[in-house]
């Protein structure tokens, strides 16, 4: 059995930076999410202007990018 989260959109699996990044820009309670190339889609942004956005975030110290 498969526990690993998948992406709610392509069925990617996800780590945790595409975790924190849902919660972070889409919805802080949420249980299902999208992966980064997704939510890159999802805004119309590029996926380096995600990954730029969570590493901006996890050095503000955003426990989400721990």
């Amino acid at each position: 059995m498969n526990d690993a989260p998948e992406c709610i959109k392509c069925g990617a699996k996800l780590g945790k930076d595409d975790i924190g990044a849902h919660k972070k820009l889409v919805d802080r309670g949420a249980t299902e999410f999208m992966c980064i190339r997704c939510l890159a889609a999802h805004f119309d942004v590029t996926e380096e202007a995600i990954r730029k956005k969570i590493e901006d975030f996890r050095a503000q110290g955003c426990l989400l990018f721990r």
